[in-house]
């Protein structure tokens, strides 16, 4: 791992780093955010997957997360959002290609080789972490923007015992009936829509739902609305009963000023949850 940068940030400290990704085969670049606590003990980990285009830097610089992870005692980690590199396929779309991974462990086509955003956010990020930075490994919360959103909720809900908790920005919550799903899915796991549906989040609410509360915040004004479907996942989690709440809020639109006027109440959601487990 190599340290691209290291700047003193609310006591704590930003870190910029590299690695070689044997999921993705290329050289991946990471954020970490440690609290101030984090010189004297370990700490809860909150994961932020970010959204089409997106790098680890977009929510690392405009998310205004720091100050508030800093005043309840998590560590952030920001990861990119798909494989890069020469040597890795790429779209002239910019909703499909290096920038729109989609976390999912593509299975087709070109794709296949580099694209494996699943295993990465979830194995091998992880295990390089856990070495190499005071986290506590049964303390992790995931949330994430759009795509990203997309991507916590469905990590969350099928890894229920790597993650404590959850919560979301605007996410693409049905994508297997979005064309922000149906196109990307395609491409990277084929034809087949039953290979889809693990990593739909509406369906998986349906069938899994999580064991902690889920906190949702999306714009009235998002241009995206058609896209994200939030009336799919609202709908499946009323049905379930799901513990949580699905706020629609007037005006806020699908960017990071939307993210940066909710953040703080992400964290606080995830740190009262992380900062109470009883872990042995």
């Amino acid at each position: 791992m190599e340290i691209l940068s290291e700047n003193f940030c609310f006591d704590g400290t930003q870190g910029v780093y590299k690695h070689y990704s044997e999921c993705c085969k290329c050289d991946m670049i990471f954020a970490v955010y440690l609290p101030p606590q984090a010189k004297v003990k370990s700490v809860p980990v909150l994961w932020y997957l970010s959204g089409l285009t997106c790098t680890h830097e977009n929510a690392m610089v405009k998310a205004a997360a720091q100050g508030w992870a800093a005043e309840n005692g998590i560590a952030l980690i920001f990861p990119d959002t798909s494989p890069r590199g020469e040597n890795v396929p790429n779209h002239d779309d910019y909703d499909l290609g290096q920038g729109a991974g989609f976390y999912v462990n593509a299975t087709h086509g070109k794709w296949a080789e580099n694209f494996q955003m699943w295993d990465y956010i979830t194995t091998e990020l992880p295990s390089l972490i856990f070495k190499k930075f005071p986290l506590i490994k049964n303390a992790q919360g995931i949330t994430g923007h759009s795509m990203g959103g997309h991507g916590a909720l469905t990590m969350a809900m099928t890894l229920p015992n790597q993650y404590q908790s959850v919560s979301a920005f605007a996410p693409i919550t049905n994508p297997t009936k979005s064309e922000w799903g149906k196109k990307q899915f395609h491409e990277y796991l084929g034809p087949d829509i039953a290979a889809w549906e693990k990593y739909d989040s509406t369906i998986l609410m349906q069938d899994l739902g999580f064991h902690s509360s889920v906190l949702i915040d999306q714009g009235n004004d998002d241009n995206f609305l058609d896209l994200l479907k939030p009336e799919s996942l609202k709908n499946a989690m009323e049905k379930r009963n799901q513990d949580g709440k699905y706020n629609m809020s007037n005006g806020y639109d699908h960017s990071y000023f939307f993210i940066m006027s909710f953040i703080k109440n992400h964290i606080e959601h995830h740190a009262n949850i992380l900062n109470n487990l009883h872990i042995d």
